[in-house]
């Protein structure tokens, strides 16, 4: 028989941040668990509900029997189990015994390989003797409570709740009741404590069966709707979350205003509810006077509010609550909630008004009392390594005196908020909190921006921050902790990463790329790690903060769409000024339309390997220039002549930045080379003149790697 199968576990209220993950994960355990039982084909039709009182999953096309199956094992040898009559041995007996494999009744003059279910083969070396038969197909009956309460067990909850004294009994959450049913008919099984039936429960409050009614699930493809049409409950979550983004849309759209669709928001709302209606709730005008990111973050984190903003994108006094209770009069509901939110935002009013009582710069030696890490010092030592830091940075950009002071400025104030008691309740808000009161300070714009602005990148795709101060800043932040981190030690381990140092390798690179912005890599590493001091770093030759980065940087050329042999190709000299690599990578796209590019990097390549044979004499090559007058044949000569004609060319195209020109300039060198490979033995027995001629191929394969190393396209 096929038909519908629905599992539902009934329990008390589950934890909202989880409760999609938990019924995407019940739904993947419980299919996957029938699929390789061979109830349900693999790929078919199956969805999960998920509300705050229940996890269930609804399977079409499952059969109450899975297909039969032939099982084959393999015995042993021939010769092992079958005496010289076919009879079998002793041995052979005692492996079907364990296996529960019965002897066929056999003739004195039959042989035990002619029987039905046995026979023998080659396999490998000897010839092998084999037992096939036929097994009935598993009853969904015998094993659907097992599916269950196994995929219960494998569900994602980091912690427990046990109740009763039984120890089958332990969830998320308490469990009530269990539903498993076959098209109309239950199916027997036991899960948490619990044997299965057809009862399930409505809204607490709303359902027609009332608080504690039941309602008698019939046919499992009425699930859903017995549960909306009796039970004002919509069980499934994606249609839950929708119902609501609509209503919110709606119900800005009849205020004339416009409402976030915060994601992670929507999504605990809809866990937190049954039968979502929004209503309209209000406060005070006069808390507007206080930072709107407050308040937003007051109704969006504390009370689960969707706050509103005029066309202007300003915040209004009002904002809409998604309840699970759907009333002809919604007055108590709105009220209760308005009163609820009222000192909240009061609390948001006390902390702003309080901290302004002290400037940010009051406020910087406070930061010796925080401890940033224990091996490297306080906040205020942090403060004091950015203000250093940001400093060089801007002279490096060739920043004058007075933009020196300002950066150094912001770099003193930048983490100053974090001792404010609003950053202290809200930590979201640093940095957003340091640029009002620095405002209020009155600090200058820019330094104010910049301290808000310093902590951008905050995630892949996010904003980089726009001001000169505000980008030296970041750069000098993400710097510190980066040579910090690694310089104690602390490296990302597989997905671990608590100090998020690959989230701040990636802002450098995409601050100094995409700003973009001249500065040596290497020479910023030094920087940061001179600003520390002198024994709380313990990696003297400092290799693995380079290393990481450049891996950074790899996996964001890859993300970006770059082919891994052109992302090889520019990379493999580590080339310090990351700013140039946007254009590097487009020349070796543009190089790679030549018809000689290939054939180029195919010659470098073993060029590269003649020099690194040639062992002291390729390495010292390297820094030689070739010496005409030892040239013995026309072809060395012609292809001097073209490199020395070239190298002028490339260079100059190099470092203009040109880098397309430079390498499609290349091309001009491809027929010379050629004539070279084929007239010229490089390794000559006169000593000079093997060198003078290692020496031009040194010299040429400079040239080739002025922009990327070519030899690594195409491979």
């Amino acid at each position: 028989m096929i038909a519908s199968l629905l599992v539902e576990i009934l329990t008390e209220e589950l934890p909202p941040t989880a409760l999609s993950r938990l019924g995407e994960a019940f739904r993947r355990e419980v299919v996957g668990a029938l699929e390789r039982g061979g109830f349900v084909r693999r790929g078919g039709d199956a969805a999960y509900f998920a509300t705050p009182r229940r996890l269930a999953v609804l399977v079409r096309e499952v059969s109450d029997r899975a297909a039969d199956r032939v099982v084959e094992e393999k015995l042993m040898p021939v010769s092992v189990g079958l005496d010289a009559d076919g009879q079998p041995t002793a041995a052979l007996k005692k492996k079907l015994e364990a296996r529960g494999i019965a002897l066929p009744p056999l003739p004195a003059s039959a042989s035990l390989a002619d029987a039905a279910g046995f026979e023998t083969r080659g396999d490998g070396k000897a010839e092998t003797l084999f037992y096939k038969a036929q097994v009935a197909g598993a009853r969904l009956d015998d094993l659907l409570g097992g599916i269950v309460a196994d995929a219960l067990g494998k569900l994602p909850i980091p912690k427990l709740m046990r109740w009763g004294a039984a120890d089958d009994r332990a969830f998320v959450r308490p469990a009530h009741g269990l539903v498993l049913l076959f098209g109309e008919r239950v199916v027997p099984g036991e899960a948490l404590g619990l044997s299965s039936g057809n009862r399930t429960r409505g809204h607490r409050f709303l359902s027609k069966a009332g608080r504690e009614g039941d309602l008698v699930v019939t046919c499992a493809d009425d699930y859903a709707e017995l549960l909306r049409r009796e039970g004002k409950v919509i069980a499934d979550f994606s249609e839950r979350r929708e119902r609501i983004a609509a209503q919110l849309t709606e119900k800005a759209k009849e205020l004339d205003a416009t409402v976030d669709l915060v994601g992670a928001l929507l999504d605990e709302v809809t866990a937190l509810v049954e039968w979502p209606i929004v209503y309209v709730g209000a406060f005070e005008s006069e808390f507007l006077d206080v930072p709107h990111e407050c308040l937003i973050l007051t109704m969006q984190r504390n009370q689960k509010y969707f706050p509103l903003f005029n066309e202007s994108r300003r915040l209004i006094d009002k904002f809409l609550i998604v309840s699970n209770m759907e009333v002809a009069d919604p007055k108590y509901i709105v009220g209760g909630n308005a009163r609820v939110v009222r000192p909240r935002l009061a609390d948001a009013r006390f902390f702003f008004d309080r901290d302004r009582r002290a400037t940010l710069d009051s406020r910087v030696p406070q930061l010796e009392n925080v401890v940033y890490h224990n091996r490297l010092g306080s906040l205020l030592d942090r403060v004091a390594r950015l203000e250093a830091l940001s400093g060089k940075i801007a002279v490096r950009l060739g920043a004058g005196q007075a933009r020196v002071e300002a950066v150094m400025r912001a770099a003193r104030l930048a983490k100053a908020d974090l001792v404010t008691d609003m950053v202290g309740e809200f930590p979201e808000l640093q940095g957003v909190m340091g640029r009002y009161y620095a405002l209020y300070d009155g600090e200058d714009a820019e330094t104010a921006d910049a301290i808000e602005a310093h902590y951008l990148p905050r995630f892949s795709g996010d904003a980089l921050p726009e001001s000169f101060t505000a980008r030296v800043l970041a750069l000098a932040d993400r710097l510190d902790a980066l040579a910090g981190f690694f310089g104690i030690g602390q490296f990302p381990t597989g997905e671990k990463d608590p100090f998020s140092l690959r989230r701040a390798a990636l802002g450098v690179l995409r601050i100094l790329m995409e700003t973009p912005l001249p500065l040596d890599l290497a020479d910023l590493v030094a920087d940061a790690r001179a600003g520390f001091k002198e024994g709380v770093l313990t990696d003297p030759d400092a290799t693995a903060l380079p290393d990481f980065i450049y891996e950074r940087l790899r996996g964001l050329l890859k993300d970006a769409g770059y082919a891994s042999d052109v992302i090889d190709a520019v990379l493999a000299s580590r080339p310090a000024r990351v700013d140039s690599i946007p254009a590097k990578l487009s020349a070796v796209r543009e190089f790679l339309r030549l018809p000689e590019a290939l054939a180029l990097g195919a010659a470098n390549k073993r060029i590269g390997n003649i020099l690194r044979k040639a062992g002291s004499e390729g390495e010292a090559a390297l820094h030689r220039a070739p010496r005409p007058e030892l040239f013995a044949e026309d072809a060395e000569r012609a292809l001097f002549a073209r490199v020395e004609a070239l190298s002028p060319a490339v260079a100059a195209n190099v470092d203009a930045g040109d880098y397309t020109a430079a390498l499609c300039a290349l091309a001009g060198v491809f027929d010379d080379v050629n004539r070279f490979f084929d007239a010229v033995m490089v390794n000559a027995d006169d000593p000079d003149v093997r060198m003078n001629r290692l020496s031009l191929l040194g010299a040429l394969h400079g040239l080739l790697n002025a922009v990327a190393d070519i030899s690594r396209l195409g491979v």
